[in-house]
């Protein structure tokens, strides 16, 4: 679409230091290092020290300039400094920027909006409640809510799941590295597998894998887990490897979670806010769940919001049983009113579908490429392609997927790495990425394709 390319500041990379990253980089990375907290991450697989973006293409300070496909972590769906929403922001900060939970205009034109998006026969039968500014708050929340309606404690998260990093969403959250150090978190929890089409387990071929498992724990009695208030999981897992599920897996989940009344949750938190085409991934199915969190997406170009979308037959608490301070900060809700508008004055819905089948068409290419690419799956642009030591026994290659990034990160593209086996590469650009911004990236990925191969192919092939 030509008329996003003015939301970006250029469609392809640049690199012009002498090294990457550059001296002013490293600079920086160097005080942070010695003043920021060693929690940081991010820096330690892309260091670079930013100065400015816009659209789908970050700029250090060094002058590089770097196509960026982490999206912030799933979170700028719109882009980077999206100036059709920040004419909402500056509006908005000139009026009101701190209202706790007092009713605004602003707020309840966002929660119209939100409601007006789902599906017309079930619009009337949700709420919308705002939390703290994380996902993370917005997984409490669904967590707290679900055992105070149904009076049990237990939650059944699964395999490859991740919800976030305080105490509750951490424990739902199944990769053990982030929680191996911790002897307590909330009890209670058990995991289920996730349907990964990829790595099928079951050899009937009728059969939805991971199913008969999650069946058994409701309907046998010694399968050790007592009935739980409710499930948690993503309709498409992210950190996971951006999984699919197969057609019909999540609406047997609902189906079997509710003729137990369990209640079932859907963390939409990186999936939705129009990033697979449609509001929420939940409307791709026929599954309807009976509480959603949101989050990432939704603040439109980097606003930190959270909350969650929930029937009305599951409000359960009263006045202060959840509160924050900042939850639903009246500037975030500008963002997102104004990220909902522009979504629809550009059709991003459609869009999101067209370029994102366009760039898994590019990926799939690359598999003529080289023989380590065992899958390039997806939906909209949400897109993961797993690297495998040979495409017959599916041995991860994680090794292969570290010095890939790293090549693609010298010649200035960005994107994380994640899976169930850390061997797949995660793409989740700004739902604004242009076709000429897609193929800049795709070159970057031949070249350090070219430059990895040289060094696995001779052990691969012999």
């Amino acid at each position: 679409m030509e008329s996003l390319k003015k939301y970006h500041l250029s469609e392809s990379s640049k690199i012009v230091s002498p090294s990457v990253p550059g001296e002013k980089s490293k600079e920086l990375l160097n005080l942070q290092k010695e003043i920021e907290g060693s929690v940081v991450s991010y820096p330690r697989s892309m260091p670079i020290a930013i100065k400015r973006a816009k659209g789908s293409i970050i700029e250090d300070v060094d002058g590089n300039q770097f196509i960026d496909f982490f999206g912030g972590c799933g979170v700028l769906n719109v882009g980077h400094g999206n100036d059709f929403v920040l004419d909402y922001v500056k509006k908005q900060q000139t009026e009101l920027i701190h209202a706790l939970d007092f009713p605004t205009e602003n707020k309840m034109s966002l929660i119209k909006k939100i409601r007006k998006h789902l599906p017309e026969d079930i619009r009337e039968d949700f709420k919308v409640s705002f939390g703290g500014p994380t996902g993370s708050d917005a997984v409490e929340a669904a967590i707290k809510l679900a055992k105070i309606k149904t009076g049990r404690d237990g939650i059944i998260s699964f395999t490859g799941g991740y919800h976030g990093m305080t105490s509750g969403a951490l424990a739902v959250t199944s990769d053990i590295g982030f929680r191996n150090r911790i002897n307590s978190l909330m009890p209670n929890v058990s995991f289920a597998p996730y349907n990964y089409p990829y790595r099928r387990t079951s050899t009937n071929e009728n059969e939805i894998d991971g199913i008969e498992y999650f069946k058994n724990i409701l309907t046998n009695s010694h399968s050790g887990i007592t009935k739980p208030a409710a499930i948690i999981v993503e309709p498409i897992q992210g950190e996971g490897g951006n999984i699919v599920p197969e057609d019909g897996y999540l609406e047997e989940l609902v189906r079997l979670a509710h003729a137990h009344d369990v209640l079932v949750i859907f963390d939409e938190i990186q999936c939705g806010f129009f990033r697979t085409g449609t509001f929420l991934e939940f409307m791709n199915t026929n599954a309807v769940p009976d509480i959603i969190t949101f989050s990432k997406g939704f603040g439109g170009i980097g606003f930190p919001i959270s909350g969650l979308i929930y029937k009305k037959e599951v409000e359960a608490w009263g006045p202060a049983a959840h509160i924050g301070t900042f939850r639903g900060n009246q500037v975030s809700i500008a963002a997102a009113r104004g990220a909902f508008d522009f979504i629809e004055a550009y059709n991003l819905e459609e869009y999101t579908k067209t370029i994102g089948a366009y760039l898994t068409n590019k990926l799939e290419g690359l598999v003529t490429e080289i023989p380590f690419i065992g899958e390039v799956r997806g939906r909209g642009m949400m897109i993961g392609v797993e690297f495998v030591k040979n495409t017959t026994t599916k041995e991860p290659f994680p090794e292969f997927v570290k010095k890939m990034r790293a090549e693609c990160f010298q010649r200035g593209l960005l994107f994380e790495v994640g899976g169930h086996y850390n061997n797949v590469l995660r793409l989740v650009p700004p739902l604004v990425t242009t076709h000429a911004i897609v193929d800049s990236a795709i070159e970057i990925m031949k070249e350090a394709i070219a430059v990895c191969a040289e060094e696995y192919l001779e052990s691969a092939l012999a």
